[in-house]
């Protein structure tokens, strides 16, 4: 086996980058155009919400979607790099001289490793930061009622719209058991359409039932009136425990720096944070799955004839096991959530599984 020239090494890997900058612009460009739609259709009785605007929202959203499809961009770059240096007869030169599979797919490796680390430290903090903004600012003009709800240092508050105003939760700790959420000294401040202060409930304990919670050791405090003492007290609300889960801070709007620590306050004030938890790992399995789509390409261009029947099944081929991938990895992603799986599988399987069956088509072709 002949040792591999550094002008070819640079060879081979600017060439994965300029098809991986071309499926890059091309998917980017797809994922904007369908996002924008989505984003008018939604805001069409909006009158304050205008193209730009709409355009604007679609480009914060942008380098989240981005970040989800990178996979599939480094799968089709290397496909048609490969497609390149066959055409071009130049994987039949390289292979004749001694040149063995995997060091042509080398610098393609390496390059895609640096990227899933540049991903994962760099890219992934600002996409996380411009979706948060996204999901706020689409809250605010396009889905007002929405929920709001956070979970910090200072306890748990949640933020919900009422017929005649607004009221605003906070409790110092909540417990979940299965679908139920217990509170311990809850708050409530109930303002009026103005955002001004009508009166505020203090209660010892809470329990959120279906459209109500359920208070104990209650005090009504009202402006100009004697406080009003209760031992239980029900005080209507909209909210279920879905929208608190839907209205948790989602995992996509933080950072990879910034999960660790959220999930630590998360389970402190009595949450499992088994999403977050699950999307950390996934995110810590990414760079394994650039380089398992990397070898799934190769495995089907590696030896790809030249005739143009060979290239249409090895094309459609190689698009069905991306898309089984997908599939596959959104079918562990669930079950995770589920926690059918635990965490570690069923984020780190579907880039293990794929990397070995594409590591064992290799070897057999290229070892026997």
């Amino acid at each position: 086996m002949h040792r591999i020239s550094p002008s070819l090494s640079i060879y081979l890997g600017s060439r994965f980058l300029i098809a991986l900058g071309g499926a890059f612009a091309l998917i980017a460009g797809l994922i904007l155009l369908f996002d924008s739609i989505e984003l008018l259709r939604r805001a069409a009785d909006l009158e304050a919400v205008g193209g730009l605007t709409v355009i604007g929202l679609a480009l914060l959203k942008l380098p989240h979607t981005v970040q989800d499809a990178l996979p599939f961009m480094v799968m089709l770059a290397m496909m048609y790099a490969l497609f390149r240096h066959s055409r071009h007869y130049e994987l039949v030169v390289m292979r004749s001289a001694g040149i063995s599979a995997w060091q042509v797919l080398t610098p393609s490796m390496v390059l895609v490793v640096a990227l899933g680390l540049a991903n994962l430290f760099v890219f992934n903090p600002v996409a996380a930061s411009l979706y948060d903004i996204y999901g706020r600012l689409e809250r605010r003009l396009i889905d007002p009622k929405a929920t709001a709800l956070d979970i910090g240092a200072s306890g748990f508050w949640l933020r919900e719209a009422t017929p005649t105003g607004a009221a605003v939760v906070h409790a110092d700790t909540v417990q979940q058991d299965g679908s139920d959420l217990h509170f311990d000294n809850v708050i409530i401040f109930v303002s009026d359409a103005k955002d001004n202060l009508s009166h505020r409930i203090e209660a010892d304990s809470g329990d959120l039932g279906d459209g109500v919670f359920h208070l104990t050791g209650v005090r009504d405090l009202e402006p100009g009136k004697p406080v009003a003492r209760y031992a239980t007290y029900d005080q209507p609300t909209t909210i279920t425990f879905a929208q608190v889960q839907d209205s948790f801070a989602a995992p996509e709007t933080l950072s990879f720096w910034d999960l660790p620590a959220f999930v630590a306050t998360s389970r402190a004030a009595g949450f499992s944070a088994l999403p977050h938890r699950l999307y950390w790992q996934s995110l810590l399995a990414s760079p394994v799955m650039l380089c398992a789509m990397v070898l799934v390409a190769a495995a089907f261009y590696m030896t790809a004839q030249t005739r143009l029947g060979g290239w249409t099944v090895r094309t459609l081929g190689g698009i069905a096991a991306g898309f089984l991938l997908y599939f596959f990895s959104r079918f562990t992603y669930a079950l995770g959530l589920s926690t059918t799986l635990p965490i570690g599988l069923a984020a780190w399987s579907p880039a293990i599984v794929a990397l070995l069956l594409s590591l064992t088509y290799l070897f057999y072709r290229e070892d026997g």
